[in-house]
């Protein structure tokens, strides 16, 4: 359901992560990614929902299990609520990158980098 591509650099980084059919859309579960300090926990899976027509089409938003908290333990902002997917209960992100997706250019490997830019502004790091 992935590109090779796409699986090459999944295992580039390094992540242990599975794959299934979830209503049309593709999920994607990154398995225990280390979250940048002043995150709590310290890990986390991460649930990336790719749309048909991905990596034309962006994805929109992405979800957490466990659910993270800032430094000293704030909610982070536009991740108060929560959707079940895949049997599980994921903190949603609510992040937004349509009108920056550069369609036949970005892939999965600059959606994760996006992800992990957004991880570091919530840990209050330059990304």
């Amino acid at each position: 359901m992935l590109r090779p591509t796409d699986e090459e650099a999944l295992a580039d980084l390094g992540y242990a992560y599975e794959v299934v059919a979830d209503g049309g859309f593709v999920a994607l579960v990154v398995k225990d990614v280390v979250l940048p300090n002043g995150l709590d926990p310290a890990t986390s899976s991460i649930l990336v929902r790719l749309p048909p027509g991905f990596p034309d089409a962006a994805p929109d938003m992405f979800w957490l299990d466990p659910p993270v908290r800032g430094p000293a333990g704030q909610m982070i902002p536009g991740t108060e609520s929560t959707q079940s997917f895949l049997d599980r209960t994921w903190q949603r992100w609510s992040r937004h990158i349509q009108h920056q997706w550069r369609p036949g250019v970005d892939s999965l490997t600059t959606y994760l980098a996006y992800v992990r830019h957004c991880l570091n502004q919530a840990a209050g790091r330059a990304a």
